[in-house]
């Protein structure tokens, strides 16, 4: 505490932070598989040949009700000032509303299924991610970043485990998933016991002890120009996870799902120690935002060597060069967002306006897509893609002179 001398304790335990990695890995699992694969299905079984435009409806309320939801139950957590309990009753809701999405045999049954879903998934992941504001000291706070890597690689392994042919029906892929997400989440919550943290929980303010970083650091210009950062490289990211099969078809078109699934796939995997390495080397240097402006630079330079691509191995080459960028700016910026919130009785609620940032690209990027593409080609797309990725790098670099070396 303040004022004793000493701080008690200044690093968290590696048991937290490795449940706490597999814990954030069973959110990405609970909704991935779900949203990627599983979901489609079951709207082409109810609408037929309508099911592209009652997947966009499906879609659309889903992303609404998750951006409400996420800043609701963060600020209810925040408010109660208990996690665990949100994030226990959280994966029972949507547990329970996953298993019902059989049950519905209408469309407008599935939407409601899909909204209480979404409402217990985000009662789940809101007061996750605060929890770990609440434990993991500024000093970790970069390995913290590199282990949440994990969550969309296991993510997309999930997806591809669950729709092995033969392996499970419908109804029981998503058995599966439930269960996958629970022993993902339930460990951290039996077992992590972690240390407490008391001077994670007082609010930052000019010259009182508890802050140990710059308090322009954590000024409302640092926090607008994070979140800008994360939203732009999203809208990137976004459009390539949409888009990325049609591209390299539009090159060769004997360019098929599964060789760009692998691709996909590789990229993620090599993304993982690759966060975990940039990210401990912020926390040694003391350089928190310098990894997240460099990654940026990275990614922009990705899609500018895809708009220019002519040949498959080069299309390729760039396309792993952004991924790579990509998923280690914001893997180690979901980490340092944790940094800059100056609100430690907010700090769920701010982070559920920062899950904004995952949300809002998926109602831009159609839209940009339908602008350029028919216009300019994909080439069109990357140039303005690299071109946010730019300048999400120029926001950081202003804050990179905050984070003084060690």
């Amino acid at each position: 505490m303040p004022g004793t001398g000493a701080v008690p304790e200044t690093r968290q335990s590696t048991r937290f932070l490795l449940l706490y990695a597999l814990a954030a890995a069973g959110g990405a699992v609970a909704y991935v598989p779900f949203l990627t694969v599983l979901l489609p299905v079951r709207v082409t079984a109810l609408a037929g040949e309508a099911d592209v435009s009652w997947l966009a409806y499906v879609t659309l309320g889903g992303a609404l009700t998750a951006s409400v939801a996420n800043i609701l139950f963060g600020w209810l957590s925040d408010l109660t000032r208990n996690r665990v309990r949100w994030i226990l009753t959280g994966l029972v809701l949507s547990s329970s509303m996953l298993m019902a999405i059989p049950v519905a045999q209408s469309l407008t049954v599935l939407i409601g299924t899909i909204v209480l879903w979404q409402l217990g998934l985000n009662m789940m992941l809101a007061p996750l991610a605060a929890w770990a504001g609440d434990c993991v000291p500024d000093g970790q706070k970069g390995l913290l970043g590199g282990l949440l890597a994990f969550a969309p690689a296991l993510g997309a392994a999930s997806g591809a485990l669950v729709t092995i042919p033969g392996l499970a029906d419908a109804e029981t892929r998503l058995v599966m998933v439930v269960c996958l997400v629970a022993a993902l989440v339930l460990p951290v919550v039996l077992f992590g016991r972690p240390r407490p943290m008391p001077q994670l929980m007082e609010d930052s303010a000019p010259g009182g002890e508890q802050s140990d970083r710059p308090v322009a650091l954590k000024s409302r210009s640092a926090v607008l120009r994070m979140w800008l950062a994360r939203l732009l490289v999203q809208i990137a990211e976004a459009a390539l996870f949409a888009y990325l099969l049609f591209w390299f078809r539009s090159i060769d078109a004997g360019m098929g799902d599964n060789h760009t699934a692998r691709i996909f796939a590789i990229v993620l995997g090599i993304a993982v120690p690759l966060a975990i390495l940039v990210g401990r080397w912020s926390d040694i240097r003391d350089r928190p935002i310098l990894p997240l402006a460099l990654a940026s630079v990275l990614s922009s330079g990705g899609l500018i060597v895809m708009a220019l691509a002519q040949t498959l191995t080069v299309a390729i080459a760039g396309y792993v060069l952004f991924g790579l960028a990509a998923s280690v700016f914001l893997s180690l910026h979901t980490g340092q967002t944790l940094r800059v919130l100056p609100r430690a009785r907010h700090r769920a609620r701010d982070l559920g306006i920062f899950n904004l940032t995952n949300t809002v690209p998926s109602l831009i990027m159609p839209w940009l897509t339908l602008a350029l593409v028919p216009v300019f080609g994909f080439s069109g797309l990357f140039w303005l893609l690299a071109a946010l990725a730019a300048l999400a790098g120029a926001l950081l670099a202003s804050l990179t002179r905050l984070s003084p070396i060690s």
